[in-house]
């Protein structure tokens, strides 16, 4: 009988896409089972490379607009949409993100959420009704005040949101937006702050959620709702000033391409990831493949670049738990070439395939 077998990969990071880590399965898979059956669902888990994930799965349109990056500069960014639902999906990366300044330039005392305003804007002038963003990879700490500058330049816009349109936002942050665990302290010194700067943009984070309560935007709880400091306190803003919703990225994603649908008929699903730990389990890709597949009772196997703990993913219900790099002693960054990781997935797919279909 032919069987049905589901590729769900992350990203390798720094190493392949979740395409190439696919389709490397995909070749491993037929060079043993010609006539399987072969869905793949190259995924992310809602940070950067949520709109990657979602263009070609989804049949999105892409929307090239102006903005502004982090210091304000003229840019054009991207972002898709869903025409049929009239749904926007985004990333905040794309105008805000680090990736937008080179390592010298990086500021958190100056970089501005300004460019995701423009960008919520630009899907509201083309009415979108639903607006789905990712909130990884951000070069700011402003506690979305940019963004929020930005959308009232156009009053009759943010009166849409929350009435006309609703937002939902990835994020697996579970960070207070100021404190010893928020925004400033845990996040701003990988954004280029010193250790007066983090004390600095921790009091104006103190000051916002102040000034927000005043307006009667907020009560003091919500500073400290898990997320509120995602993405430099942009998560605050977004709950409070945008009424947004904040949910954990994998499930969004799952969610949008009707991942439980795809798994109906299904006798087995691979995934992995660059490297697989304990944080895997917590709202990683393949932690929410695996509690979609496992509702649907099929089995698991988890096939990334490097397994730390592989007890503890067995336990979780993975039926197996392997590194495609295992038994090769090259160096790592051999390894990390992209040749090497696919040929290494495709080689250790046909290996194990046998033994569970």
């Amino acid at each position: 009988m032919k069987k049905k077998i589901v590729l769900a990969f992350d990203s390798f990071k720094g190493c392949i896409s979740a395409q190439q880590a696919c389709r490397a399965a995909c070749q491993g898979i037929l060079s043993l089972a010609p006539d399987a059956e072969v869905v793949m669902m190259p995924l992310s888990d809602g940070g950067e490379g949520l709109v990657l994930c979602l263009v070609p799965i989804l049949g999105l349109r892409e929307i090239v607009f102006q903005a502004h990056d982090p210091l304000m500069r003229p840019i054009e960014a991207v972002y898709a949409v869903d025409s049929r639902s009239q749904t926007a999906y985004m990333e905040m990366a794309s105008t805000s993100g680090l990736t937008r300044l080179a390592v010298s330039e990086r500021n958190p005392l100056k970089a501005t959420t300004y460019g995701v305003g423009e960008m919520i804007a630009d899907a509201l002038r083309r009415r979108c009704r639903h607006i789905v963003m990712g909130i990884g990879g951000s070069a700011t700490c402003d506690g979305g005040q940019g963004m929020l500058e930005a959308l009232e330049r156009h009053p009759s816009l943010m009166a849409a949101l929350g009435r006309d349109c609703d937002i939902t936002v990835a994020c697996d942050v579970t960070n207070p937006l100021y404190g010893p665990d928020g925004a400033a302290y845990v996040f701003a010194p990988q954004k280029g702050a010193s250790p007066a700067e983090v004390r600095i943009l921790d009091e104006r984070l103190c000051r916002w959620a102040a000034l927000t309560e005043r307006r009667g935007m907020a009560v003091h709880a919500d500073a400290f709702c898990p997320g509120a400091g995602a993405a430099g306190g942009l998560g605050y803003a977004l709950m409070t000033y945008l009424h947004a919703r904040l949910m954990r990225g994998i499930d969004i994603v799952l969610d949008a391409i009707r991942f439980d649908d795809v798994l109906q008929g299904a006798d087995l699903v691979i995934t992995g990831e660059g490297k697989s730990d304990a944080q895997t389990l917590m709202g990683k890709v393949p932690s929410g493949v695996l509690t979609r597949a496992s509702r649907a009772d099929v089995p698991v196997l988890l096939l990334s670049g490097g397994i730390d703990g592989a007890a503890a993913l067995l336990d979780a219900g993975f039926k197996d738990a392997r590194s495609v790099n295992e038994g090769d002693l090259r160096p790592l960054d051999q390894l990390m070439q992209p040749q090497v990781a696919c040929c290494n997935i495709e080689k250790t797919v046909r290996k194990i395939l046998n033994q569970y279909i």
